[in-house]
């Protein structure tokens, strides 16, 4: 089995979900990662505070510096990810469907470099 990493993606323009709906998506999350274990493709998820919390290590010149994030400026960023175990691509892609449904959000996917 290939292991694919599944993103979960937001965008500056995407609709911020209510008080009253974020109960409901946690809900749908839950039952998405517990089918996800049920089925043995659950290897690790994880969903990101708010990315104005995030630091910035840069250390290629040998010396570290740590600098307020995000990385970058950007109109789309990074909110949480799953880790799954698939037989391909097409059972990545349904995966992540069930996924992006449960999280109400866009799922990127991308297999992780064989060895």
């Amino acid at each position: 089995m290939t292991q694919y990493l599944l993103s979960v993606h937001h965008r500056a323009d995407d609709p911020v979900p209510s008080e009253d709906e974020i109960p409901a998506i946690f809900a749908a999350v839950d039952r998405f990662n517990t089918r996800l274990q049920e089925r043995g493709q659950w290897v690790y998820a994880g969903g990101l505070v708010d990315r104005s919390e995030a630091k910035v290590v840069d250390a290629t010149s040998g010396t570290a510096s740590v600098t307020d994030g995000p990385f970058s400026e950007a109109r789309e960023w990074l909110g949480g990810f799953w880790i799954v175990e698939a037989d391909d691509l097409e059972a990545a892609l349904a995966i992540a469907t069930e996924g992006s449904a449960a999280c109400a959000g866009a799922v990127e996917v991308r297999a992780f470099q064989s060895e």
